[in-house]
């Protein structure tokens, strides 16, 4: 992979895993505040939270491919 192409995956995917880091974060908020209008319920509200937890994962993941692949 060139290294300009690169660098635009790696910026993507780090920019990818910093808003599922915030949004994260204000899941687990919601979630300890009751904060979420009775449109859905706290169950659903974990379901929400595992389910952004693992797409950190696999973000995590593909960063680590990106940074360790060789030209």
């Amino acid at each position: 992979m060139n290294k300009d192409l690169r660098r635009r995956a790696s910026n993507k995917a780090f920019a990818r895993m910093s808003m599922l880091l915030r949004t994260i974060e204000q899941n687990k908020k919601d979630i300890l505040e009751s904060n979420h209008d009775g449109i859905i319920t706290t169950e659903q509200m974990y379901v929400v939270l595992r389910s952004n937890e693992t797409e950190l994962k696999v973000w995590e993941y593909i960063t680590k491919l990106i940074e360790t692949d060789e030209e």
